[in-house]
């Protein structure tokens, strides 16, 4: 049976690879997200976990595809589970919770009462000038 072996560690050019991020972009995060702090080996080199590829590919995620900022990804990385990143890791995303849904009527519902809430202020603005 072909069985891959998962190395312990990987040089951050192996990371790089294999997030498609440029080194100086691991090395930038590495500054703003204090979660990712990977060791280093003895000649001070950067030794990358699994743990620690999976985080950087999440905040790839939430930076390139969700479209956080720096602030807003340092954020939701505080409120994060640890299961959340499993999960991730696994399905390669986090199930976010479900929105509740509105109807075509409840919708139109809610614009008509906008629409006369703003026509109830355009009247009193009325009064009030004449």
């Amino acid at each position: 049976m072909g069985r891959s072996i998962k190395k312990l560690y990987y040089s951050i050019g192996e990371v790089s690879e294999t997030t498609g991020l440029k080194q100086y972009v691991l090395r930038y995060w590495e500054s703003e997200f204090p979660s990712l702090a990977p060791s280093k080996n003895r000649a001070g080199n950067r030794v990358y976990r699994e743990k620690d590829i999976v985080l950087i590919q999440y905040i790839k995620h939430l930076l390139y595809e969700k479209k956080f900022t720096i602030e807003g990804a340092k954020q939701k990385l505080k409120s994060l589970k640890p299961e959340d990143l499993q999960n991730f890791s696994e399905t390669g995303s986090i199930d976010e919770p479900e929105q509740e849904k509105i109807s075509d009527n409840e919708l139109l519902e809610v614009i008509h009462k906008i629409k006369s809430g703003l026509t109830e202020i355009l009247n009193l603005l009325n009064d009030w000038e004449s």
